[in-house]
């Protein structure tokens, strides 16, 4: 009889297998003190306290996800460093605004729960709340049979930030003449895998084979929220910018105000090897600019005498260098020279 009875762990859903890992997060997690529980994993809804030294505080809110650097993971079963680009690529966003990320909640998506994979991904993205200084205070996990092919999931994360009204970076503190600095990236983030997959495959080149993609390809998104968050406590800076998906051109063109423009000099950019290696591969220039940070993970804009004490706030890694100039124009992005590939 028990063999006929219609269950939903015989649709796909393995409900104690949920529960197991609830428990691995809530003893696992970075926010906890000592042995206390945190109250809010398990729960329906993530209750979280306004600091009191924020004065008029402003809620700054973004989502993203990791897109098919997921594929990557899968392919190479190394799942325990996208959790830290998870965190990034929504953390990062935050920080343009000159708001301090708080909070952050995770949704995971996946055929089939497989505690070996959600706990390695966990602790990706428990390692980026810990660099980011931020709290998981939530999240979700769905066992979606059906919905996914075998060993496929998705990830999503969402992440709150808090900034005082004099704090925030508004367009209009951009002035004509700034500086432009380009702060190096740790690879290629976690934007253009689907054209780093596809001109891969054309070209023959097995990932697990080349040891060199198997590192690179799947090194974490630099997290930036400390560096830039003193810049803004020290109103270092007037605007930044998070290099992601369109590159340069399309996201300075984002912070720019009415009236100003940004002339950039492509000859000074410090492309990484890992650009190198695609664009030999036979991806055009004018298609590396628009799809990779092409390694300017993130921009910053500020008066020409803060920059030295704005170069001494990075470490040697990820020092700050000039690459343009804001000028007066209608919010054009105007890309000189070419790139020293």
């Amino acid at each position: 009889m028990n063999k006929n009875k219609l269950t939903y762990e015989k649709s796909g859903v393995n409900i104690k297998a949920a529960d197991k890992f609830i428990k691995y997060i809530s003893s696992n997690s970075n926010n906890l003190k000592k042995r206390q529980k945190l109250v809010n994993i398990g729960g329906f809804g993530a209750i979280s306290k306004i600091p009191k030294k924020i004065k008029n505080p402003h809620l700054v809110t973004s989502t993203d996800g990791v897109g098919t650097k997921i594929e990557i993971a899968n392919e190479l079963k190394k799942f325990d460093t996208i959790g830290i680009d998870l965190v990034a690529m929504c953390v990062n966003d935050i920080i343009v605004q000159g708001a301090k990320p708080y909070y952050f909640l995770d949704y995971i998506s996946i055929n089939k729960v497989n505690l070996k994979k959600l706990k390695s991904i966990m602790k990706g993205i428990l390692k980026g709340c810990k660099i980011t200084k931020c709290k998981l205070v939530g999240g979700e996990t769905a066992e979606m049979p059906g919905t996914y092919t075998r060993e496929k999931f998705d990830l999503a994360g969402f992440a709150v930030g808090l900034v005082s009204k004099n704090k925030i970076l508004k367009k209009n503190k951009i002035k004509n003449n700034d500086f432009i600095l380009a702060v190096p990236s740790s690879g290629l983030h976690s934007n253009g895998y689907s054209l780093v997959r596809y001109v891969l495959k054309k070209k023959g080149i097995n990932i697990k084979k080349n040891l060199y993609l198997k590192k690179e390809l799947l090194t974490p998104t630099k997290i930036y929220v400390n560096e830039v968050l003193k810049l803004v406590k020290n109103d270092l800076v007037n605007g930044c910018a998070n290099i992601t998906g369109g590159g340069l051109e399309d996201n300075i063109a984002r912070v720019l105000p009415d009236g100003l423009s940004a002339e950039l000099n492509l000859r000074n950019i410090r492309v990484t090897k890992i650009f190198k290696y695609l664009k030999n591969l036979g991806i055009i220039e004018s298609e590396m600019l628009k799809t990779f940070n092409c390694g300017v993970g993130f921009c910053l804009i500020a008066h020409p005498n803060k920059l030295k004490k704005i170069i001494s706030i990075f470490p040697n890694k990820y020092k700050p260098y000039v690459i343009g100039k804001i000028k007066r124009g209608n919010k054009q992005v105007l890309l000189n020279g070419k790139i020293s590939w």
